[in-house]
């Protein structure tokens, strides 16, 4: 029977492919959108977790996500670093600074100024330069992406590729002159900015003058400290916000997908993929069904039990399902790999295939209801009917 059912299923082409398309449809949607949304919502936290090594966070109280700045008085450190349970505290400068390439524009950056002494807080990665070249006069580090796109020189000739910015080249940030001493590879941010690195001390010179200009403190706890415990004693003493790497995270994630329409774009998507894919391959499996129901009155008259025929409808709908979903979990692969280079934001963790795969599960057995319900009311007469 088994041989009988891919027969038929298979015996019309046209019908075949159409159910596999529309599941590759839904299944490519059902992936692709999701893993869009979900590289988007990670860059929001790109920062978090670019720093990754602190225990505690502790910022303004008032502050809903991590670029929500909200500058603290440099004193706040000593009052941190006086919390029982801290080992260490460094302070970390976090700002939207102008920058004037070569050719006269204006570029918006984010500089990032970390501890003089230590350098807690630099990128994650040097591709040019070390860290400790920070400490020469007027050092900056520039992320890789910013240094080959937005910083990049002008082109020698019309139509050229622009430079990339390399080590000794000079930039000015806020009417101060910068100059680059490593390139850094860093994770792309929400805003897609270009990233700068320098020291605290020299972010406090670059950046606009101010009352407060301290951003965040991040710390860490001694061996036998409980975290919790410690971010209780800051919160008590200080007034301030603290919160784990992980807790800041998941507060940054929650603002966008609270206050933005991001989340409510791509559930619309994700929700047309399944439903244009529910409706071709239903129609389309039902369709099928209609024309096969001769064949399926023959296997009744010679005593097959519905109970038979449903495995075969069954099985029909698990192959176009299985077909449909490995096409397009494989197109939305490959489209990753293609654009894993590109301003796109792309992440594909393992949960999105379940996710995927109970998508195209329920609409294999949607389409296979239908047609279950009209093969169980058939009778076998009709293979006697003209």
């Amino acid at each position: 029977m088994n041989h009988i059912a891919l027969k038929m299923l298979m015996g019309d082409r046209g019908k075949y492919f159409g159910i596999v398309m529309g599941l590759t449809f839904a299944s490519l949607i059902m992936t692709q959108q999701p893993a869009i949304f979900v590289g988007l919502m990670s860059r929001t936290s790109s920062f978090i977790s670019d720093l990754g090594y602190p225990d505690i966070w502790v910022m303004d109280a008032k502050v809903q996500f991590v670029d929500d700045i909200k500058p603290m008085q440099d004193t706040e450190l000593y009052r941190i670093r006086g919390v029982a349970g801290v080992q260490w505290a460094m302070p970390i400068y976090k700002g939207m600074l102008k920058a004037r390439l070569a050719d006269g524009t204006f570029q918006t950056c984010i500089v990032v100024g970390i501890d003089d002494t230590t350098l807690i807080g630099g990128p994650p990665e040097m591709l040019a330069g070390k860290l400790a070249d920070l400490r020469r006069s007027d050092g900056v580090i520039v992320d890789i992406d910013g240094a080959t796109t937005k910083l990049a020189k002008p082109a020698k000739t019309a139509g050229g590729k622009p430079i990339p910015l390399q080590v000794g080249d000079t930039l000015e940030l806020n009417d101060k002159r910068a100059i680059v001493v490593g390139i850094a590879k860093t994770t792309r941010t929400f805003q897609s900015q270009p990233v700068i690195y320098t020291t605290y001390s020299r972010a406090m010179a670059f950046a606009p003058r101010e009352r407060k200009l301290l951003s965040f403190v991040v710390l860490k706890i001694k061996p036998n400290a409980d975290r919790q415990t410690v971010i209780k004693r800051i919160k008590q003493t200080t007034g301030l916000a603290a919160y784990t790497q992980q807790e800041f995270k998941d507060l940054t994630i929650e603002y966008f997908m609270t206050n933005t329409g991001i989340p409510i774009n791509f559930g619309m998507s994700v929700l047309l993929g399944f439903l244009v894919g529910a409706a071709i391959a239903g129609q389309t499996f039902y369709n099928f069904t209609l024309e096969n129901l001769r064949q399926f009155g023959v296997l009744k008259a010679m005593g097959a039990s519905n109970g038979t025929l449903l495995r075969m409808i069954l099985l029909q709908a698990v192959l176009v399902g299985i077909i449909g979903y490995g096409i397009g979990v494989g197109l939305t692969a490959w489209f990753g790999y293609a654009m894993r280079n590109s301003i796109l934001a792309f992440k594909f963790p393992w949960q999105l295939l379940v996710f995927s795969g109970v998508g195209i599960t329920l609409i294999c057995m949607f389409a296979a209801l239908l047609s279950i319900i009209k093969v169980i009311r058939l009778e076998p007469a009709i293979v006697f009917k003209g």
